[in-house]
C-alpha cells in the first residue's frame, strides 16, 4: 500500500518496485536501475525510452516529438519527462550493464600493504583491490558513473556544470559511488589491514569533476584545461572511509585538452613510452582519444567523436548489456544477429553498430555515401537501422579515421608503418576488426591492431608498484608529449569529410 500522494512504480523484467511522489519526475528514480539519458534529460533523444505494460503515464510534448504514432501506441514514453500520477508497472530496455575489469598479468615488483586502483570513465567505472606483494586482484567494483544523468557524453556534462548545484552533484556523485565501491572492496581485506596507496585516472574532465576543478575552460575553443597536474589527497578527503581512509591517493596527470591520466596509463600499460619500434594506440570510449609514438616522441589528440559508439544517439542504441544486438554476421547474403543474453533484441550497442553497418555495404543496402536508400534496415525482430543512425556513425567514425591519420603523418609515418596500434576500452575490445576497416574506421591491418583491454585500469595498477607511485614515470612521459590540437589543424576539416564516406569495397574477413 502507498501512502497519500505517492504512487508506485514496478520495473520489468528486474521484478523489483519503489515509490514515489506522485508528479514527480521519474527519471530521479531510474538512472541507478539502468536507464540512460544521453541528451541530460533535456528530452532531445530518445535513449530513456521505458514501455507502460499496466497504467497510464500521460503523453509530453517531447513524447510526440520523438517517438512515432505506433510507439507512443504501443505505451512508449521517454522517461526522461514523465512525472506519474498513478500507480504503473513500465519495462525497461536497458537495465545492467557489461563493464570491462582487468586481470591483465605485469612485471612487478613486491611491496607491502594493498592498493587501491580507480578508473572513472565517462561512462563507466571499475575499482580493484590489489595485494602489493603479489599483485593479486583481491575483488573488483564496477558501476556506471552516476553523471550519466546530466548527459551520455562529455559536452552535456560540462555545460550542465554551468549550474553550481549542478556540479556540486556531479562531484559527490561520483566521490559517493567510488567510496561505496572502495568500501565494499575492503571486505576483502585480511583482519586489520589497511589501504595504503590508491592510484585514480579518468578522463580531463572526470579529473576535473571528481577533485572540484572548474570545467568551464573545457567549454569552448580552445578546450584548455587550467589544472593538468596530478593531484594527491587522503582517502579520508575523498570520502574514503574504514581501512582506506588513511590511504594517499593520487589522481594521475592529464596530457591535456580532453586528453586524460587515462591516456598516460594506457601509455604506462602498452609501454608505449618504451620507444619499440613505431605504434600507436586508442581508447575509442565515449571520448575519442589517441595516440602515436615513434623515436621516443609521443603524439596524442582527443576526438569529438560523440557517444554513438556506446549506443546514444542511435535510434534503438543501447548499451552492451542484456537484450543487446552486439554482433552482426553475413553469410550467403543473408544477415544474422547474436543478442547479448539471448532472446528478442531491444537494441543495438556499438560493436553491433559497425557489423550492421557492414553489412549494410556488402549488401548494398546501404551506399557508400552513407544514403540509406529504403530509409531503413532491419536488423532483427523490430530492431531497425534509420538513416540518422547511419550519419551519427559516420560523424564518429570520420571523426577517429581522420584524428589518427594527422597524428600519423605528423610523426612523419604511414599507416603501415606501425607495428602495432592498441585498442584499450570495452568498445574496442567489442570490435570486430575486419568490420571496422570495411566501414572505413581504421586504416590498419588485422595483424597490426591489438586488442588491449582495459588498459587505463591496468596502467593505474601498475603505478601502485612503483615506489614513488608513477610521479617520475609519469613526468618523464609528459616531457616526451605533445598534445596536437585536431581543432586548429589545417587539414583536419577536409580529411573529416573525406573519412566520413565509407570505402567504396572490402570484403569481410571471416
Amino acid at each position: 500500500m502507498t501512502n497519500k500522494g505517492e504512487v508506485r512504480i514496478t520495473l520489468l523484467p528486474l521484478g523489483e518496485s519503489f515509490t514515489m511522489p506522485a508528479g514527480s519526475p521519474l527519471a530521479d528514480h531510474l538512472f541507478s536501475r539502468g536507464i540512460e539519458f544521453p541528451c541530460g534529460g533535456r528530452g532531445r533523444c530518445r535513449g530513456c525510452r521505458v514501455r507502460v505494460i499496466s497504467g497510464n503515464l500521460a503523453e509530453t510534448q517531447s513524447d510526440s516529438l520523438m517517438l512515432t504514432q505506433p510507439e507512443l501506441a504501443d505505451g512508449w514514453r521517454m522517461s526522461c519527462q514523465a512525472r506519474p500520477v498513478s500507480d504503473l508497472s513500465i519495462e525497461l530496455r536497458q537495465w545492467s550493464a557489461l563493464i570491462l575489469a582487468d586481470d591483465t598479468p605485469f612485471k612487478f615488483e613486491p611491496r607491502h600493504g594493498f592498493g587501491i586502483a580507480v578508473d572513472i570513465g565517462t561512462t563507466t567505472m571499475a575499482v580493484q583491490l590489489m595485494d602489493l606483494s603479489s599483485a593479486k586482484v583481491l575483488g573488483t567494483e564496477t558501476a556506471l558513473n552516476p553523471q550519466g544523468v546530466f548527459g551520455a557524453d562529455l559536452m552535456s556534462r560540462i555545460a550542465a556544470a554551468a549550474d553550481p548545484g549542478a556540479v556540486l552533484k556531479m562531484r559527490e556523485s561520483v566521490r559517493n559511488e567510488v567510496a561505496g565501491m572502495i568500501a565494499r572492496l575492503c571486505r576483502h581485506l585480511p583482519p586489520g589491514e589497511k589501504i595504503v596507496r590508491g592510484a585514480l585516472v579518468g578522463n580531463t574532465a572526470m579529473h576535473h569533476l571528481y577533485l572540484g576543478f572548474d570545467v568551464a575552460p573545457l567549454a569552448a575553443y580552445p578546450f584548455k584545461a587550467d589544472h593538468l597536474e596530478g593531484v594527491e589527497l587522503g582517502g579520508a578527503e575523498l570520502g574514503w572511509t574504514g581501512p582506506a581512509s588513511g590511504a594517499r591517493a593520487w589522481f594521475l596527470p592529464n596530457l591535456g585538452g580532453f586528453v586524460g591520466s587515462d591516456i598516460l596509463a594506457v601509455i604506462i600499460a602498452t609501454r608505449l613510452y618504451e620507444g619499440n619500434g613505431p605504434a600507436g594506440g586508442a581508447d575509442l570510449g565515449t571520448n575519442g582519444e589517441l595516440i602515436v609514438a615513434s623515436g621516443g616522441k609521443i603524439l596524442v589528440a582527443s576526438t569529438a567523436a560523440g557517444p554513438a559508439f556506446e549506443g546514444a544517439r542511435i535510434s534503438q542504441g543501447m548499451r552492451a548489456a542484456p537484450g543487446a544486438i552486439d554482433r552482426m554476421t553475413l553469410d550467403g547474403g543473408k544477415v544474422s544477429a547474436h543478442v547479448v543474453g539471448g532472446g528478442t533484441p531491444h537494441g543495438i550497442c556499438g560493436s553491433g553498430l559497425v557489423d550492421a553497418i557492414a553489412c549494410g555495404l556488402e549488401l548494398g543496402i546501404i551506399d557508400p555515401s552513407g544514403r540509406l536508400p529504403a530509409g531503413e534496415m532491419r536488423l532483427r525482430g523490430d530492431v531497425r537501422l534509420v538513416q540518422q543512425d547511419i550519419r551519427e556513425v559516420q560523424l564518429a567514425k570520420g571523426a577517429i579515421a581522420a584524428g589518427i591519420s594527422i597524428l600519423v603523418r605528423d610523426m612523419g609515418l604511414r599507416e603501415e608503418d606501425l607495428g602495432v596500434f592498441h585498442l584499450a576500452g570495452a568498445f574496442g575490445n567489442n570490435l570486430d576488426i575486419a568490420n571496422s576497416q570495411r566501414i572505413g574506421l581504421l586504416p590498419f591491418a588485422a595483424g597490426q591492431i591489438n586488442s588491449a583491454g582495459n588498459a587505463a585500469l591496468l596502467g593505474a595498477k601498475m603505478t601502485l608498484f612503483i615506489p614513488d607511485g608513477g610521479k617520475a614515470l609519469c613526468g618523464d612521459i609528459i616531457s616526451r608529449v605533445r598534445h596536437v590540437s585536431l581543432e586548429t589543424s589545417v587539414d583536419f576539416q577536409d580529411l573529416y569529410a573525406e573519412k566520413m564516406t565509407f570505402p567504396e569495397k572490402g570484403g569481410i574477413e571471416k
